[in-house]
């Protein structure tokens, strides 16, 4: 079973236009909704592989009561944690020729007592835990140290940690001895005051991580431990919705990884259901059979630190 934390859930809505406008009144062709944030979208798929998952979420309002019962009717096991304050919304512009727009809400308010919360519905299932996977922003004006409880608990318990941060949570969930870091480059830049990839790796590892795997878009995926790096690139010819490729990739990590694979075909992975999530029209989704398929054709490449 892997425990997957939501630290910032949403209501996700996708609306489908014709183009992307600035500064005009754009007629929308669809829209979709689905319950959100990182960590739920890494939920659905690893349980759409059959994989067990216990999603913790810390909701409030009309909006958090609405995630949950979605999350419900998903088949997903879940635990609660009231907050104050309306869960948020993002909404996301997509189109078929431009990257999609992002409209992200901060997220409620939350209190150290919340946080205390989800670290004893973490602990309680750790005995039968084979991961847990902490994935999403943090809500406005919460401690970057919140995470740390978590991390430390699963790593005592000799649980697999995966890390799928940003900012100062990122180094936070690092220092405090998290198996994965996976940030984006972007994500890695910012959080180290780095712009070199390897370098900004290397100050996670030294800051504790265990390895640092860095996505990188349409230029495929790295792994760094300190005396060596593994890239593999990008499955070519993709298009489609890139949102939520990043948490597939998430998911395919942590699959591979949970059944004792090496590093090289944890990497695959990864980048396999980062491709087939861009072929489905939502964050969440993944094309299974060609997550399949591209594993089975991609290679790695490793270069020397």
């Amino acid at each position: 079973m892997i425990v997957v934390v939501t630290p910032n859930p949403a209501v996700d809505v996708t609306y489908r236009v014709d183009v992307q406008r600035i500064g005009t009144t754009q007629r929308v062709q669809r829209v979709e909704r689905r319950p959100g944030g990182k960590g739920l979208n890494v939920a659905r798929v690893l349980a759409a592989e059959g994989i067990a998952t216990h999603s913790v979420l810390p909701l409030g309002g009309a909006a958090g009561t609405w995630v949950a019962d979605q999350v419900r009717a998903l088949g997903l096991d879940l635990t609660v944690v009231p907050v104050d304050g309306e869960t948020r919304t993002t909404v996301t512009v997509v189109d078929d020729l431009a990257h999609p727009t992002m409209f992200g809400e901060p997220g409620p308010r939350t209190t150290s007592e919340s946080w205390d919360r989800v670290r004893d519905a973490v602990r309680r299932r750790l005995p039968t835990a084979g991961a847990l996977v902490v994935s999403g922003s943090l809500p406005v004006g919460a401690a970057a140290e919140v995470v740390v409880p978590m991390v430390r608990d699963a790593v005592a318990a000799g649980v697999l940690v995966v890390a799928d941060l940003s900012g100062p949570a990122l180094l936070a969930a690092a220092g405090a001895g998290a198996s994965v870091c996976k940030p984006n480059r972007d994500e890695l830049a910012e959080a180290t005051g780095l712009a070199d990839e390897r370098a900004g790796a290397l100050a996670l590892l030294d800051g504790g991580a265990g390895l640092v795997v860095v996505s990188r878009g349409h230029e495929g995926i790295a792994a760094h431990t300190t005396d060596r790096t593994v890239t593999v690139p990008a499955v070519p010819g993709i298009t489609g919705n890139p949102t939520g490729a990043g948490d597939a990739a998430t998911a395919g990590l942590v699959l591979a990884l949970g059944a004792g694979a090496d590093l090289q075909t944890a990497l695959r992975s990864a980048a396999a259901y980062g491709a087939a999530a861009v072929l489905r029209p939502v964050a969440g989704e993944v094309d299974r059979a060609a997550a399949h398929r591209f594993l089975d054709h991609h290679e790695p490449t490793r270069s020397p630190a």
